[in-house]
């Protein structure tokens, strides 16, 4: 392939690379920043590697249930896993066979996300006992709590000069929490990503994607908007633009023929575009400027998109597909 950094992204040539079958559903994926493997989860509670350089795959052991969250340390020596055993697993991510550091009961019920300091020193986790963690990288001990969302926290992401965790939870709520003295900020109430559905009498909502802005300005959450059926999860994906400063939700994004399903991932690439990942009603690969409320461009999957990571030189997704395949798609085009 072409040296990445001479490569400009086009997202219109957006096309598959790679399938990688599996036995079971996969659950969620992940790049890691040494570019050599995939990480991913699936319906099995196992940790997956695949090797690009020779397209093979081992499975790793430890977690009780669905491994739903991944995270790297910067120089991708180490794999952070999360469960919805509620557990934060530590792997020495190259091993020939990797066995875990360690594994901390990190969360009462699900350890719904992860996310690494830039700095590396320092990983937060979310789940659904409402709180927010802050673990120490280097030995796993906890660090700080963080208590102040009303629901299940739904993700987290530091902000980009990483004094601040950003989180937001099942009702829409974005708070940020200062790293060195644990204060909290409410930033947003996003009304656009939660619905009460009272046919049903259920909340549906919450950002099941995250990304800042590379400025540090603005913090994209997808999720579901216009929801008509909660308990099927019927409604139109949607991502939130909220200014990290004024907690101002700048604009949301949606799709031009009102895509059903859910944002599960999200990403912004430096070439100064968002990318979402659908599913739940069919999966899509979608594309906006950010300053239009619509998609310049979106891409039909095979399968529903269940998780979504950006390739460390920025030229490609993996996507976590419900039908049992792994999949790497091109953004730019082929030679």
């Amino acid at each position: 392939m072409n040296d990445a950094a001479t490569i400009k992204a086009a997202p219109e040539k957006t096309a598959l690379a790679l399938e990688h079958k599996h036995e079971r559903p996969l659950t969620a994926c992940h790049w890691n920043p040494q570019s050599r493997f995939i990480f991913f989860g699936a319906e099995d509670n196992l940790v997956h590697r695949l090797d690009l350089t020779n397209r093979t795959a081992i499975s790793l052991a430890a977690h009780d249930s669905w491994v739903r969250s991944f995270a790297s340390s910067p120089d991708g020596a180490t794999l952070y896993s999360g469960g919805y055993d509620g557990r934060l697993g530590f792997w020495p991510a190259t091993d020939e066979k990797p066995q875990p550091i360690r594994m901390v009961t990190a969360h009462e019920g699900w350890l719904r996300a992860i996310a690494v300091s830039h700095d590396g020193k320092h990983v937060a986790t979310c789940g659904n006992d409402r709180l927010v963690r802050l673990w120490d990288a280097k030995d796993g001990t906890a660090v700080r709590e963080f208590k102040g969302h009303t629901s299940h926290v739904y993700n987290i992401a530091f902000t980009q000069d990483g004094s601040s965790i950003v989180s937001c939870d099942h009702k829409g709520m974005v708070i940020a929490w200062s790293v060195a003295t644990g204060e909290k900020r409410d930033v947003a109430s996003v009304d656009a990503l939660h619905e009460y559905d009272t046919t049903f009498r259920a909340d549906i909502g919450g950002a099941r994607g995250i990304a800042v802005h590379r400025n540090g300005a603005q913090v994209a959450l997808g999720g579901i908007t216009n929801v008509t059926n909660a308990f099927a999860g019927v409604g139109e994906v949607a991502i939130a633009l909220v200014n990290l400063a004024d907690g101002k939700v700048e604009r949301v994004l949606q799709s031009k023929g009102k895509k059903k399903g859910c944002i599960w991932g999200v990403a912004h690439h430096e070439d100064g575009f968002w990318i979402g990942l659908s599913g739940g009603g069919g999966g899509w690969l979608m594309f906006w400027k950010g300053d239009t409320d619509h998609e310049f461009h979106s891409l039909q999957l095979k399968n529903d998109g269940r998780g979504m990571s950006l390739s460390p030189d920025r030229t490609q997704l993996a996507v976590a597909h419900g039908d049992n395949h792994l999949r790497t798609y091109t953004l730019y085009e082929k030679a």
